[in-house]
C-alpha cells in the first residue's frame, strides 16, 4: 500500500503510533510531505528513522529548507560555538520552532550532522503517481490556483510556501496531496480531520498544536488517526 502524511513537526511518538496502526511494511511506500522538524521535540528522532527506511519518500518542506541552512552553519562552526550564530537564517528558523531541532541536532557527532543535513538536501519538492486507479501530485505546498495555468511556472518556493486554492479544482485527472496548512485553518469544521475536496488532499491535521496526526492510504483514500485522536473529534 501506498501512504502519505505531512507536518509531523517532533510529533515522534504519533509518527511511532502510526506506523503500528497502518501495520507499514517493507512492501509499503510512505511519503512524507516535509516539515517532520520544529516546534515539536522529536523531529530528529523521526528524521532518523525515516533515514533508514528505503521505503519512506521524504519531500522537503519550508521547515526543512529554513532548518538546512543553519545545519551547515553548525557543522562548520568550532566546538562550543553553535549557540553565537546569529545570521538572519538562524533568526529566521529560531522565530519559526527551531529552537529544539537544533538542540537535538547539535547533541549529534558530525558525521551524523552530515548525513541529516545531505539527507534534506538530496529530498525532492515534488512526486507524482498513480494508486488506486488514481493519479497523485505530492508536494507539501502548491502555488495559489491561477486560471491562465501560470501556476504551473510558480518559482519551486511555492512547492514549500505557497497556498494552494482549495476551492479551484486544479486538474480534473489529479489529485494533490499536501500539508503546510493545518486543516483547522481551511475550514474550521474538519479541524483535526483529512479534508478531501475539489481533488485537494490537506494532510496536515495540526498534531503539533494539540490535534490528530493524519494519513491516507492513496490506494484506498483510507484516512488513519492514532487511537485516542479520534475520540477528541
Amino acid at each position: 500500500m501506498i501512504y502519505a502524511m505531512a507536518d509531523l513537526h517532533g510529533c515522534a511518538e504519533q509518527y511511532f503510533e502510526m506506523l503500528q496502526l497502518i501495520r507499514f511494511s517493507k512492501e509499503d511506500t510512505l511519503y512524507i510531505l516535509g516539515d517532520v522538524i520544529d516546534r515539536g521535540e522529536g523531529g530528529i528522532k523521526i528524521l532518523l528513522d525515516m533515514m533508514r527506511r528505503p521505503n519512506v519518500v521524504f519531500l522537503a518542506g519550508n521547515h526543512e529548507q529554513m532548518a538546512v541552512k543553519v545545519m551547515k552553519e553548525i557543522v562548520e562552526s568550532p566546538p562550543g560555538m553553535e549557540d553565537i550564530i546569529l545570521s538572519e537564517d538562524h533568526l529566521l528558523w529560531m522565530i519559526n520552532g527551531g529552537d529544539p531541532t537544533k538542540k537535538a541536532f547539535c547533541a549529534l557527532d558530525k558525521k551524523r550532522q552530515q548525513e541529516i543535513i545531505e539527507y534534506i538536501l538530496s529530498a525532492p519538492l515534488i512526486e507524482e503517481l498513480d494508486a488506486g486507479g488514481r493519479h497523485f501530485h505530492l508536494s507539501h505546498a502548491l502555488p495559489e490556483w491561477d486560471e491562465s495555468g501560470l501556476w504551473e511556472e510558480a518559482p519551486w518556493s511555492e512547492y514549500l510556501w505557497g497556498e494552494p486554492g482549495y476551492d479551484k479544482v486544479y486538474r480534473e485527472d489529479t489529485w494533490f496531496v499536501t500539508g503546510h496548512i493545518p486543516t483547522g485553518i481551511i475550514d474550521p469544521e474538519m479541524d483535526g480531520r483529512i479534508i478531501k475536496k475539489n481533488n485537494h488532499i490537506a494532510i496536515d491535521c495540526g498534531a503539533v498544536f494539540g490535534e490528530n496526526l493524519g494519513c491516507i492510504c492513496l490506494d484506498t483514500m483510507e484516512e488513519f488517526y492514532p487511537k485516542g485522536q479520534e475520540e477528541k473529534q
